[in-house]
């Protein structure tokens, strides 16, 4: 067996990559990464350069991988090390460029280390941990970073000798509603009301709202959802490197597992939403709007998601990171993780100390927001997932 590089996803064909655990994951299918290169969001230029690690037996045969790519800065990861990229820059050092197991612009909880049927994680994690150290030392290279992995990969790394660091993101559970109605029946009175406000609000809009599988999605409404996703990343400062295409592209091979909320004034789309999804899980990625009103984007991004999750089955909602607006909306603080491996011993004992001192910050704030449940009853869904 030998573990190796690749500078892109077109090296396998779609089944080989699709036949490994894991790919049940929108984010993780061969049709979402390859869309990425294909469209050249991850490219050099914009600092994320492909370099997938590939597992193969003697035979050829892909026994395990890991999404992976060489940054040259930290944009697009929610896992924020600039302060760490900072002290490296004052001691002389080059932080950058550094490896990143993870996939690009979704910080979504998920494997990491995908893997054939019958091999087995606590296997294959020490030979990756083992190759992404030699890889690094060889390279020169400053570090290496797992981002969102699963919590049962969580250990193994640890195992591995890699430093842990905790996040917090805010997801809703389907605790088995036959409705909405029966969902808010489980809120206190005060969040209650407010949800039917914001509702009543983004209805008086005379706006319709609706869920369109990615392979129903018209030619022209991705053409305008881009427009508004655009303009939306501007206005906060921001660049959209996502063209239409990509949206096309994975709304066809991806089919229902994509979706997208479409706000609509008569057929013209004003305003949307792109979701993603595997069997159990919901993810809400990207807004736009041609005009910000009153209750049509906690209408578009949050309730019509829930109501997809409890008209699907689908057991978690993720709408995205941060905000702790979404408690009152019933979104309860979770868990996230990421984990990390830094080639100078120096820096490394450096920032093993910074996290030993953000760690406990982490699970208080992580106490505190889960003390803020709007549900009636205390639930023990804000656990990791």
């Amino acid at each position: 067996m030998r573990v190796r590089t690749l500078s892109g996803l077109n090296a396998i064909p779609p089944a080989r990559w699709d036949a490994l655990t894991g790919t049940d994951n929108p984010f993780l299918s061969h049709a979402f990464l390859s869309a990425l290169e294909r469209h050249q969001v991850v490219i050099p230029a914009n600092g994320w350069q492909p370099m997938h690690l590939v597992l193969e037996s003697d035979r050829g045969e892909l026994l395990a991988a890991m999404p992976a790519y060489l940054k040259g800065h930290s944009w697009g990861e929610f896992v924020f090390d600039w302060a760490w990229a900072d002290a490296y820059a004052r001691s002389g050092l080059d932080y950058y460029p550094k490896l990143v197991l993870a996939v690009p612009f979704s910080p979504v909880t998920g494997p990491r280390l995908l893997h054939a049927p019958g091999q087995r994680l606590r296997d294959l994690v020490p030979l990756f941990t083992t190759a992404v150290r030699e890889l690094c030392q060889r390279q020169g290279w400053s570090s290496a970073h797992c981002l969102f992995p699963r919590p049962d990969e969580v250990g193994e790394f640890q195992q591995a000798g890699w430093l842990l660091r905790q996040g917090v993101q805010f997801h809703w559970h389907n605790r088995g509603y036959d409705s909405f109605a029966d969902f808010l029946a489980t809120l206190n009175s005060k969040k209650r009301k407010n949800i039917r406000r914001e509702r009543r609000q983004a209805s008086d809009t005379g706006l319709s709202f609706r869920m369109v599988p990615g392979n129903a999605v018209p030619d022209t409404h991705w053409g305008a959802f881009h427009r508004l996703y655009e303009k939306t990343f501007l206005e906060h400062g921001n660049l959209g490197l996502l063209p239409a295409p990509f949206f096309r592209d994975i709304g066809t091979l991806l089919g229902p597992r994509v979706q997208l909320g479409q706000v609509l004034d008569g057929d013209r789309l004003v305003a949307g939403a792109l979701f993603l999804r595997s069997r159990t899980v919901l993810y809400g990625r990207y807004w736009g709007c041609q005009r910000e009103l009153d209750g049509v984007h906690f209408e578009t991004c949050y309730y019509q998601g829930i109501e997809h999750c409890i008209r699907e089955g689908i057991q978690r909602f993720e709408p995205g990171a941060q905000g702790e607006h979404k408690i009152a909306r019933g979104f309860l603080p979770t868990r996230t993780w990421s984990a990390h491996w830094i080639v100078d011993p120096g820096f490394r004992h450096a920032i093993a100390d910074f996290l030993d001192r953000e760690t406990p910050m982490v699970q208080r704030y992580h106490l505190e927001m889960t003390g803020h449940s709007p549900y009636k009853e205390h639930t023990a869904a804000s656990s990791e997932t």
